[in-house]
Order: C-alpha cells, then sequence, then structure tokens
C-alpha cells in the first residue's frame, strides 16, 4: 500500500502558518550561520514587546540575555547539532520602560535541518514556567523550614562547617566585600574549604581562601583551625609570610594539614596597593572596571607542610576594580567548559564579569554580592558542582563621607533623622540587622536629647548628629545637644530609652558636660555571607510603611486593632489614646497586631506598657501579635512584654 499527503496550497499553508501562530509557547526559527530569526508566533512576540524581530540575529535580538547563556546555548546547538534543553531557567528580559521582567523559562533547541539532512538553522521552543517556579521555590522554602530543626540535629558535620566558618563580613570604609559557601550536596560530609576577611588596625585588610585535602569532621576541625592561626597572626599585625609560616608550622605538626593550600592577600583601600600570595592555590581573579577581567600572575607558593616558601607578589586596584578569590570546586564542575571552546577559567572570568557590570541577572546587590551570588547560579545550573565552592570578592569603591545632621529639637525632626541614617547606612553597605539597631539607637538618644537636654522646650537649640564608619568596621555616632542635663523622672511612661539603646549596640558612653552632653555609641558593622546547601537559596525583603495608620480589624466580641509604620515619640500618644479607647479603657479584649511597625521606640513601648497594665488591671486579656523577626518581635523580646507569631 502507497500512502501519500497533498501538498497545501497557498490559503491552507496561510492557515497552517495561523495556526503556528496561536501555539501558546514560544517558537522561534533561526536561519544560516548567523542565526537569522526568520520566524516566530505570537507568544514570542509578547515575551519580546516592542522589539525589530525578523531577520536579524539572534545574539541582536536578544543581546539583553547575552550574559545569561541563550545566545551561547542557540550556537552551541548550531555548531554541533545536538539540542539543548534548560529546565526552568531564572531570567531577566529588558523591557521598553527600562524595568527588567523575571521569568523562568523551560526550553528546547533543535537543529533544523534541510531535505538533505544539511544543518539549515535552529529552532527553539520553551514554555514561560515562571508561576510554576515560583510555587515550587515557595514550597521548597516551606519545606526547609518545617524541615530545619530536623536537618540541625541530624547534620553534625555541616552544622560543624557553619560554625567554623565567618558569619559575617566587616563593612569597611572604601571596600566592598562578599563571600558565598556552596556545600557539594546536602547529603555529604562538609569539607575543608574556608574564607576569612580581618581588617587590620593598621588600615589594610587580609582576604583568605583556603582549602584542606579531605571532607568530613577531620577536614572540618583542621580548617577551623587553620582560620584560626592565621587569623590570631594576621589581627596581630603579621606580614603574609609570616602569617602562612606558622601556617604551615601547624601543618608539619598536623597530618590532615599537609598539602592544604591558601591564597592570601593585603589589601589597602586608601591607595589600591594589594599584596597576596598563593600557596599552591588558584590565582585571583581581577574584574577591572569597564575592562576584561584577567587572572593575577601566580607567586609560585607551595602547599603547607610541603617545606617550600611564600613568594609575595604586588598589584594596585583602581576605584571600580573587583578582585575574586576561590577554591577550585567553581573550576572543576561537571560539564565545564562542554562546548570545547571555553576552558573552565575562561568561563569564570566571563560570568564574573558580567555579574560585575551587571550584565547577567539584574538583582539589586553590591558587584561584590553579584558575583558571589550570580557565578555559582549561572555555572552551577548548567551541569552542577562535584566538590565544595568558595567565593570571596572585594571591591574597591569610594569611602563614604562621615554623615552630618543638625536637626531642632522637636519630636517631628526624628522621622526624619531615621531617614537619612538608614540612607547613609545603606550607602555604607550596612546589613539591615545594624540599620535596625542604630535606628533605634540614636533615635532613643535623640529623643533624650530634645526632652532632657532642654528641658522640655523644643525651641532653645539644635540637636548635632555625627556618624562615621572607622577602618575596622565600626560606627560611631555622637548625639549632642547643647542644653542643660536635667536627670530623666522616674515616670511609668519613661526610663527605658538608654537602657533599649545599650542593648541594641556594642557600647554607649553618655558624658554631661557645662556645654551639654554629649552621647556615644558605637557598633561594628557586618554582612552575612552566605553559606548554601544549594544554589538558588535566596532571602526575601519585605519592606515596611514609612507613615503610622492604625486600623480596626474584624474580631467579634473583642477589639482587633492593625499598627503600621513607626510607634515613636510622634505616635506614642495617639497609639495608647486609640487603644485604649477602642478597647473601653482596657475592659474589652483586645489583639494587636504589631507585624508592620516598621519602626518601636521606647516611647512606643511605654504606651503599650500602659494599655497592658489597664488590660491587667480589670483582667480583660491584651494579645500583643509580631511576625518573626519583625522590628516589632525584636524589641518586644528585649523589653519583657510578651508577644505571640500568630
Amino acid at each position: 500500500m502507497v500512502t501519500s499527503v497533498n501538498v497545501p496550497g497557498a490559503g491552507e499553508l496561510d492557515a497552517m502558518m495561523a495556526a503556528v501562530d496561536q501555539l501558546p509557547f514560544i517558537v522561534a526559527v533561526c536561519e544560516g550561520p548567523d542565526l537569522l530569526l526568520v520566524a516566530c508566533n505570537a507568544a514570542t512576540r509578547a515575551v519580546l514587546p516592542g522589539r525589530d524581530i525578523l531577520g536579524r540575529p539572534i545574539r541582536e535580538v536578544i543581546a539583553d540575555l547575552a550574559g545569561q547563556q541563550y545566545v551561547d546555548a542557540y550556537h552551541e546547538v548550531y555548531r554541533t547539532g545536538e539540542p539543548v534543553i534548560g529546565r526552568q531557567w531564572r531570567t531577566h528580559i529588558d523591557q521598553p520602560d527600562g524595568s527588567a521582567l523575571e521569568m523562568f523559562a523551560t526550553f528546547t533547541i533543535v537543529p533544523w535541518l534541510d531535505a538533505d539532512g544539511g544543518r539549515r538553522g535552529v529552532i527553539g521552543a520553551g514554555f514561560d514556567v515562571t508561576e510554576l517556579a515560583r510555587t515550587r521555590l515557595a514550597a521548597e522554602a516551606e519545606a526547609d523550614r518545617l524541615r530545619r530543626r530536623y536537618e540541625q540535629s541530624r547534620d553534625v558535620i555541616n552544622a560543624l562547617q557553619r560554625e567554623l566558618l565567618p558569619a559575617g563580613l566587616p563593612v569597611l570604609p572604601g571596600l566592598q566585600v562578599a563571600a558565598s559557601y556552596l556545600l557539594a550536596d546536602a547529603d555529604t560530609a562538609a569539607g575543608g574549604d574556608w574564607f576569612d576577611v580581618v581588617a587590620r588596625p593598621d588600615g589594610r585588610v587580609a582576604l583568605v581562601v583556603g582549602d584542606v585535602v579531605g571532607h568530613g569532621v577531620t577536614a572540618s576541625g583542621v580548617m577551623g583551625q587553620l582560620r584560626a592561626v592565621l587569623q590570631e597572626r594576621l589581627d596581630a599585625g603579621a606580614g603574609i609570610g609570616e602569617a602562612l609560616a606558622a601556617a604551615d608550622r601547624f601543618a608539619g605538626r598536623v597530618r590532615a594539614a599537609y598539602a592544604a593550600t591558601v591564597c592570601l592577600a593585603l589589601f589597602d583601600a586608601a591607595t589600591g596597593e594589594l599584596s597576596y600570595c598563593t600557596a599552591g592555590h588558584p590565582a585571583p581573579l581581577l574584574v577591572p572596571a569597564g575592562r576584561d577581567a584577567r587572572y593575577l600572575p601566580g607567586t609560585w607558593g607551595v602547599p603547607l607542610g610541603t617545606g617550600g616558601t611564600f613568594p609575595v607578589r604586588t598589584e594596585r586596584l583602581a576605584e571600580g576594580d573587583l578582585l575574586l578569590l576561590y577554591t577550585d570546586g567553581i573550576l572543576e564542575r561537571p560539564g565545564s567548559g562542554r562546548d570545547g571552546t571555553l576552558d573552565s577559567a575562561v568561563e569564570l572570568a566571563h560570568v564574573a564579569a558580567d555579574a560585575a557590570a551587571g550584565r547577567a541577572l539584574r538583582d539589586p546587590e553590591t558587584a561584590a554580592e553579584r558575583v558571589c551570588t550570580q557565578t555559582l547560579e549561572l555555572l552551577v545550573r548548567t551541569g552542577g558542582h562535584a566538590d565544595d565552592i568558595t567565593l570571596l570578592a572585594a571591591q574597591r569603591v569610594p569611602a563614604v563621607p562621615e554623615l552630618m545632621i543638625d536637626l531642632p529639637a522637636e519630636a517631628a525632626a526624628l522621622r526624619g533623622v531615621r531617614g537619612r541614617l538608614a540612607a547613609w547606612l545603606a550607602e555604607v553597605g550596612a546589613s539591615e540587622h545594624d540599620v535596625f539597631a542604630l535606628q533605634h539607637a540614636v533615635g532613643e538618644l535623640t529623643t533624650n536629647a530634645i526632652e532632657h537636654g532642654y528641658g522640655g522646650d523644643p525651641r532653645r537649640d539644635v540637636v548635632g548628629i555625627r556618624a562615621g564608619l572607622d577602618r575596622t568596621g565600626t560606627v560611631e555616632v555622637t548625639v549632642t545637644d547643647h542644653g542643660g542635663w536635667q536627670a530623666p523622672q522616674r515616670q511609668p511612661a519613661r526610663g527605658r530609652g538608654l537602657a533599649l539603646t545599650a542593648q541594641l549596640v556594642r557600647s554607649l558612653r553618655v558624658e554631661p558636660g557645662a556645654d551639654g552632653t554629649v552621647a556615644t555609641v558605637r557598633h561594628p558593622l557586618a554582612r552575612p555571607a552566605r553559606l548554601l546547601v544549594r544554589f538558588d537559596e535566596a532571602a526575601v525583603v519585605v519592606p515596611h510603611g514609612t507613615e503610622f495608620t492604625i486600623a480596626e480589624l474584624p474580631g467579634g466580641d473583642e477589639a482587633r486593632v492593625r499598627l503600621d509604620g513607626p510607634v515613636d515619640a510622634a505616635s506614642a500618644r495617639e497609639v495608647r489614646r486609640e487603644l485604649l479607647r477602642r478597647s473601653r479603657g482596657g475592659t474589652v479584649p483586645m489583639t494587636v497586631d504589631l507585624s508592620g511597625v516598621s519602626h518601636l521606640a521606647s516611647a512606643g513601648v511605654s504606651a503599650l506598657h500602659q494599655v497592658a497594665e489597664c488590660h491587667h488591671d480589670v483582667e480583660a486579656p491584651l494579645v500583643l501579635v509580631a511576625a518573626t523577626g519583625s522590628p516589632a518581635q525584636r524589641i518586644l523580646g528585649l523589653v519583657g512584654l510578651p508577644s505571640s507569631t500568630g
């Protein structure tokens, strides 16, 4: 039997093309060595709005995706004839209004063959699986939260690894640092990789990345000891050779430390001078501002304990230059350099440069943070990783000038101070936790200066606030008034400000004098390092309101109220009045949701205490609700007001 098929006419062909145009997934057909885009459907045009698509090379059509490996995938399929499949790739696509659309895509790219079997072009087909991916990520995050306690008790080795590595990195003037540590696998024993950043009293910063041979408890324990030896010597002012010599002696005594490798650099952010030694370790990668990335020459130092020397080389970094230290796990990835054109070191240099310049994913992070996070994501997602990976990035940046504020002695000025202090701390690079602590501490001191220093007269003078970051990464803030000191009277609604401040910061000093009072707080800044089990772990930032509002919620037989925004000296009186009014003087049970409170000052704490006392006197329950980790929950835990996290 012979089966024949009728060749469609022009009308039928148009109908078929119209049907293809209605397919509910992305279709792109590229022709020739330049991969000119010759056909696409409506779904494709919807993803790339406002673009001149047809007849242009795919490299130009999706130029904004060049750092995200899509263009390379199309050309790899044309070159090799082998299909490429991607599953749930996170993608940022530039939009006509200048924003970036985040989309997750699952796709297949296959060769397009002509009738003779020759390679004519490439066909790509993909699905927008953004909702599926976000649902998956949300489910994984919830599963992680529920099993965290179980994992901590089960995986003692990984917990040990995290304890031995620095939880935070110093925030330093003229230098932005970031680090990521990715475990080889959630179920494998921890390894011997480590990193460290030591801010020295002489103003220089020591950057360390090292690798102990092996895995498990022994490697982790030795890693911790080596890190401690180097940290102690560097903190004491030792040079590179002296510090490595001390670690070398340790490796000569402890068998498990034999042949450990270290890259140690000393950097002066003020001058840009860099000294470094590669003791058996891969050489640092330099990503200059506006130029191609390059690897610094190795110094031919030997692994620890092997009886060699530790030569030192010098470089100079300009402002904007970024230095990346790493372990060989990022180079020894399965499938790295798979197309035969790029080896793993070249891949690392290209991806790190794209991340530093913001040409890859458009995450709102510093260049150092992007290099440490996006380099992992973009390289690991294509082939996985067989070993632990450690990345430590440092970028020379302009130092942020001191903050100087003079404000009138009136409570209404407090919120402006918080905003300006938060903006300055963000520019310095402070973490959300430190911004929270310093905003509260400075707010309390400023309130005291206004109310005590001037005897309650808001017209008399100004309050001066000065904040600076020293070379060891410690912020010092002084709050100065020029009034006569008045010791605060013992009142039920007062007296908690200085006590709260002392709990929030490292040190507090109040110095009354004939010309006024100077209150000084000192607090070291640190940004968390990313210690990851998976490359796609991420934090969620929830913004808080800036204006105070109070809203009544449905509550049946009880009063239910939600507070949003700052509860401070300017709003505390309204909070007390409104809560007592809505609970009829404390006689009706009340639930107060504080999850949306962005700032809870001591004046607000006093107001809540007074409301709680009224409810206690008439035995009507008062329940304070605050989300875990929220500003209100942190403060309530310090001042002894019980709260729930419902």
